[in-house]
């Protein structure tokens, strides 16, 4: 029988740091409008509501009719936050890979650009504020109850047609998203009205995938839709419907003389949200 020289056998230690699976990139900012570098605790966005049709010019050198223009502002707050983590004076000489020289600042940037998705969702489907003070609803007409429904062609069509009568879709120079979860996925994936060759890309057949754009929709893949009890609600939206502002972003890696020199990675940031016109906003329910 072979000598045992099993207590001999090293361990190799792993010198990488690998982030587990989680959403890395923010999937919304990009589908919004940015107002920019923000300023102060709050920023707004002006209105002008459509006016008359132009009149008839009947009588000659008569008196100037005056049209009226409504004007109205929505008010974007900024809102602050901040995370830290720590990595103890006694560990740091025992590990073969320093977590704050890329996991963490990396875990730290992932998880405020989630955070970012979740602030403008909240913003798409929640009140919005004028200068007043006042919170405006997404009206009825412009929300697609469940009927105790999955998501379907059906509720898509139903969108599309808001969207048109509202002078909001790709005709009027707009880009229409729509934020889907696994549930839509599977909801999506499983309507054979959706799916089939002659319909549908061989794309999403192919590769089981329905991200991408389609019945003239870009379909953006966001799991933190809400859910209220067994009720998801998801929004479609033009690009213009909503402003996002940022205030600050600043990442930092120090010392903590008053935690025994620990090394605290952090991070802080602002960032606000607002939605601008109803019209353009659509809220689908399915379950």
């Amino acid at each position: 029988m072979p000598a045992s020289i099993t207590q001999a056998f090293v361990q190799q230690w792993d010198d990488t740091i690998r982030l587990q699976a989680q959403q890395k990139e923010s999937r919304l900012e990009m589908t919004v409008s940015d107002k920019g570098s923000i300023t102060g605790e709050s920023f707004t966005a002006n209105r002008l509501a459509p006016i008359d049709d132009t009149p008839a010019n009947t009588t000659r050198h008569g008196d100037t009719v005056w049209s009226d223009a409504i004007h109205s502002t929505r008010v974007g707050l900024m809102q602050d936050f901040y995370q830290a983590l720590p990595v103890d004076r006694a560990d740091e000489p025992k590990l073969l890979v320093n977590p704050a020289g890329t996991a963490y600042p990396s875990s730290l940037n992932m998880a405020w650009n989630r955070r970012k998705d979740q602030l403008i969702f909240s913003a798409l489907i929640g009140n919005s504020q004028n200068k007043e003070g006042g919170q405006v609803a997404i009206p009825a007409g412009q929300i697609i109850v469940h009927g105790s429904a999955v998501f379907t062609k059906a509720k898509i069509i139903q969108a599309k047609v808001l969207f048109r009568k509202n002078e909001s879709d790709n005709n009027n120079g707009e880009e229409l998203y729509c934020a889907y979860n696994s549930e839509m996925m599977s909801d999506i994936l499983s309507d054979t009205t959706l799916t089939s060759a002659d319909f549908m890309a061989v794309k999403m057949l192919y590769e089981g995938d329905v991200s991408g754009k389609w019945l003239g929709v870009n379909w953006v893949p966001y799991e933190k839709i809400q859910l209220v009890s067994t009720t998801y609600t998801t929004a479609m939206w033009a690009k213009s419907a909503l402003l996002r502002g940022t205030g600050f972003v600043e990442g930092r890696a120090q010392r903590r003389g008053d935690k025994k020199d620990t090394l605290q990675v952090s991070m802080a940031a602002s960032f606000g949200a607002v939605r601008v016109e109803e019209e353009k906003v659509v809220r689908i329910e399915f379950i």
